[in-house]
């Protein structure tokens, strides 16, 4: 099994979803094989590869419940070297059954050490509820998206005491992969201003790459694209293959 990485911040709107589809097709692109396994109810990594998500048989809800395994439920994606475990609204009942469950905290750590993927990148649902903590237990790494935006750091102080409870206890080798500005607007004051107060807080831990605010980049979902099918030549494209450059390099 390769590096596995929880995409996680539990605002919503932060770029979380586009970031762990675009991240994983920039490596895809390079020749790494992936699997992106969607651990949020709202399924929008699923239907961001073009799947349909009410036409699926199964999803990561049954494996999470133990009735398949994970490698029965992988979907093929239009992209070479993608894999999708998908999710649909089921999902949001995992939540509640995982309490009950032994264990409950690695559940998804026990089904994914079985696939061989170059990178797994879990994109997580926008809560710190168990989902999320499976994932952390679960990961190498864990990707912080956070937007530049007047509450930014609001709430990033609890993500990280959850980050160093897991760490403390059930992932002690579990590592912050870094933070990732999105949604930038340099002609913005307030863009600047937010990433200098996120660089006093994780230093070199923020991503040298910023994501912009692109047209291109927020319309390619409801295509069921990534933004290197959507407009490769787009300034979202350029900077996800940069932050694909940093992850490898890092």
């Amino acid at each position: 099994m390769g590096k596995v990485i929880a995409v996680l911040n539990q605002k919503g709107g932060v770029g979380k979803t586009t970031s762990t589809i675009n991240i994983a097709a920039g490596l895809a692109k390079k020749g790494r094989s992936v699997l992106v396994v969607d651990l949020d109810p709202q399924a929008n990594a699923t239907s961001g590869f073009g799947i349909d998500k009410n036409a699926l048989q199964s999803s990561i809800y049954s494996v999470l419940s133990g009735s398949v395994q994970l490698s029965q439920i992988l979907v093929a994606t239009n992209i070479d070297n993608i894999h999708v475990a998908p999710a649909t609204t089921e999902l949001a009942a995992a939540e509640q059954e995982l309490v009950a469950v032994a264990n409950r905290e690695s559940v998804l750590k026990q089904t994914i050490t079985s696939v061989p993927y170059d990178y797994i990148l879990i994109d997580c649902p926008p809560s710190l509820g168990l989902l999320s903590i499976n994932a952390l237990v679960a990961a190498d790494s864990v990707l912080i998206p956070v937007q530049t935006e007047f509450f930014a750091l609001e709430g990033l102080g609890l993500l990280m005491q959850t980050v160093q409870r897991v760490q403390a206890g059930l992932n002690p080798s579990l590592k912050l992969e870094g933070v990732l500005m999105t949604m930038v607007d340099t002609r913005n004051v307030l863009s600047g201003q937010v990433i200098d107060e996120v660089k006093k807080h994780f230093g070199d831990y923020v991503f040298k790459t910023y994501i912009p605010r692109n047209v291109r980049l927020a319309e390619s979902p409801s295509f069921g694209k990534t933004i290197f099918e959507h407009d490769k030549w787009s300034k979202g494209a350029k900077a996800y293959k940069q932050v694909v450059k940093e992850i490898e390099s890092r």
